[in-house]
C-alpha cells in the first residue's frame, strides 16, 4: 500500500483459493497474469539420510549458532545426522544478561554480547525476515515455517515484510535448540574453535577450547560447517594462518541516525500516520554523492533503539534493534557508505583492521567508557560541534557524548554523508531535521571478507570437508538469507556423506 497517494487506506492481498472447477476458471482467465496456479511452495529434503545408511561414526560439526548455524544444525538433525554445535558464546538467556551488562553498566563480556552467543547478531535486531534472494527450492519457506513451529506468529508466512522482534526470538531459539537435541544433536556453549587439522588438503579434526577454563578438546570430523558470523575476527585470523583461502570483500561503514517515529510516519502515511493497520513506517533511501560514493539507508528499525554492538574491548560499534510492537519513540537507520579493498587493502584480513581502527576511534571520541560519539544532524551538515540535545533524545546505552563526528570516519565518507542527508529530504519530507541525532559508528554491516567455496559442493576451494557458510563467510546478509544458506550447506554435507 502507499497511503500518500490514496484518499482511503488500501491494502493489497494475494489470495490462495481451492476451486472445484479449477480448469474452467484458468481457461477463462488464461490471459490474466494475476490469476495463476499456486506454486508448490513447500520445502522438501533432498534426501532422508537416516534411511540411506547406518548411523555414522563421525558426526558433522557446526561452528557457530547464529541463524546460519541454527538452521544448518536443525536440518542435519532432521536428516538423522546428529550434529555437534560449537558456540563460543552463552545460551540466549545468559547472553541477554551479559548484553544488558554492557548497555546498562558499560561492562563488556568479549565472548557473550550482541555478536556472540546463541541466536547470533540477529537476536538483537528487528528480527527482519525478508530478503531478495532467489529461492526456487523454498528454503526460505522452511525457515519461516520452522520459526512458526517454534512459536512465531503465523503472520510471518504471509505479510509483505515479516519480522519477529528481538525478545520474541529468545524463546523461539530455545525451542529450536531443544528440537536439535531431541533429534540426537548436541549443542556446546562457551566452546571456541581454536585450531583446525588438515590432512592432504582435507579437514580431519578440530581443536576447541572452553572460554572459561583451560580445557582443550580434539574432535574428529571430515565435515565442518563454518557458520561464524561477521565478527569472529580471531577465528578468521586462525583460519587464514592455517591456509584456508579467503579474500577481502566490500562492505559499508557509517552512522546510525534517529528521528522521531512520528515524523517518519507523517512523511510516509500522511493523514493516516498512526493508523493501527499501518503500524510504524519504515523507509529506504539512497544518494549518489559527487565524490562517486553511494550513501544508503541500512537495517532501518521503525520504533526501535540504537544499541551498543561491540565484541572487542575499547571499541564502539552501533546497530539497530526493534521489538515486535515497534512502539519506541524513535526510528533509527544506518546511513552508510560503501567501501572496498581499494580503500583498505587487498590482504584478506585488511577489512578487519580497517573496521577496528574506526571502532577504536569512536571509543576515544565517546570518552573511553563505551559511550558513543554523537552530533545533531543539522550541526553535522553545517560542520558545527553539538553541545546540547534538541527534541530527539538518544536511545543508545550506556550513553552518548555530543561533539563533532568529523574524525569518526574517513573524509570521503564524511563528505558523502554530509551531502546525502539534505538530499534525502527530496525522498522523505521531514528527514532533513536539525534535531535528528547521528551516532557513530556503524562498521559491521557485513563481513569484510569471503571464505571462498566451490559453487557445487559448497566446500572450501582448497580444504575439502570445510563448508564456509552464512554471513561471516560472505554468503548471506540477514536472518533469512543466513538461515537459507545454512540449510543449503546441510544438504551439501548430507550428499557428501552419501558419496
Amino acid at each position: 500500500y502507499d497511503a500518500r497517494k490514496l484518499r482511503e487506506i488500501s491494502l493489497s492481498y494475494s489470495v490462495d483459493v481451492v476451486l472445484k472447477n479449477e480448469n474452467t476458471i484458468l481457461e477463462k482467465y488464461k490471459d490474466d497474469q494475476n490469476i495463476l496456479i499456486t506454486p508448490l511452495g513447500k520445502y522438501h529434503f533432498p534426501i532422508l539420510v537416516q534411511t540411506a545408511f547406518p548411523k555414522q561414526k563421525q558426526r558433522p560439526i557446526v561452528i557457530g549458532f547464529g541463524p546460519c548455524g541454527l538452521f544448518a544444525a536443525l536440518s542435519l538433525a532432521q536428516m538423522g545426522l546428529r550434529p555437534i554445535v560449537i558456540e563460543r558464546g552463552c545460551d540466549v538467556r545468559k547472553r541477554t544478561q551479559d548484553t544488558w551488562g554492557l548497555w546498562r553498566k558499560g561492562v563488556l563480556n568479549p565472548e557473550s554480547n550482541v555478536q556472540f552467543g546463541e541466536g547470533g547478531a540477529g537476536t538483537f535486531s528487528d528480527g527482519k525476515l525478508y530478503s531478495q534472494i532467489k529461492d526456487k527450492k523454498y528454503h526460505g519457506r522452511k525457515v519461516l515455517e520452522e520459526f512458526v513451529k517454534a512459536g512465531a506468529s503465523d503472520e510471518i508466512l504471509y505479510v509483505n515484510k515479516p519480522h519477529i522482534g528481538t525478545f520474541r526470538l529468545v524463546s523461539i531459539i530455545e525451542k529450536m535448540r531443544a528440537q536439535i537435541i531431541a533429534l540426537g544433536g548436541e549443542v556446546r556453549f562457551e566452546q571456541k574453535l581454536t585450531k583446525i587439522f588438515i590432512d592432504d588438503n582435507k579437514i580431519s579434526s578440530i581443536e576447541i577450547s572452553n572460554t572459561k577454563i583451560s580445557k582443550i578438546e580434539i574432535l574428529e570430523s571430515k565435515h565442518v560447517i563454518l557458520a561464524l558470523g561477521h565478527s569472529a575476527r580471531d577465528t578468521f585470523q586462525m583460519l587464514h594462518a592455517a591456509g584456508v583461502y579467503m579474500e577481502a570483500k566490500p562492505f559499508s561503514i557509517g552512522f546510525r541516525v534517529e528521528h522521531p517515529q512520528a515524523v517518519i510516519d507523517k512523511a510516509r502515511f500522511g493523514k493516516y500516520a498512526g493508523h493501527e493497520l499501518l503500524g510504524a513506517a519504515d523507509y529506504k533511501l539512497v544518494h549518489h554523492a559527487k565524490n562517486g560514493r553511494s550513501v544508503y539507508s541500512f537495517c532501518m528499525c521503525p520504533g526501535g533503539t540504537v544499541v551498543a554492538a561491540t565484541s572487542e574491548p575499547d571499541c564502539v560499534v552501533t546497530n539497530g534493534m526493534s521489538q515486535y510492537s515497534r512502539n519506541e519513540r524513535n526510528a533509527n537507520s544506518g546511513i552508510v557508505v560503501g567501501v572496498d579493498p581499494k580503500d583498505f587493502g587487498e590482504h584478506a584480513l585488511a577489512g578487519i583492521e580497517f573496521q577496528r581502527f574506526w571502532e577504536r576511534r569512536a571509543f576515544e571520541l565517546g570518552g573511553k567508557n563505551y559511550h558513543a560519539p554523537a552530533q545533531l544532524l543539522g550541526d553535522f551538515v553545517k560542520n558545527i560541534a553539538s553541545t546540547t540535545f534538541g527534541c530527539v533524545l538518544p536511545s543508545y546505552q550506556p550513553g552518548v557524548k555530543l561533539g563533532s563526528l568529523n574524525e569518526s570516519l574517513p573524509d570521503y565518507a564524511i563528505s558523502a554523508i554530509r551531502e546525502a542527508l539534505p538530499a534525502f529530504e527530496n525522498q522523505l519530507k521531514g528527514y532533513f531535521m536539525h534535531d535528528a541525532l547521528i551516532t557513530a559508528v556503524e562498521t559491521r554491516t557485513s563481513s569484510p571478507l569471503r571464505i571462498k567455496r566451490d559453487s557445487q559442493t559448497l566446500q572450501s576451494i582448497n580444504i575439502a570437508g570445510l563448508y564456509p557458510a552464512g554471513e561471516g563467510a560472505g554468503y548471506a546478509g540477514g536472518i533469512l538469507s543466513a538461515g537459507v544458506d545454512g540449510i543449503k550447506v546441510a544438504e551439501a554435507v548430507a550428499l557428501s556423506l552419501l558419496d
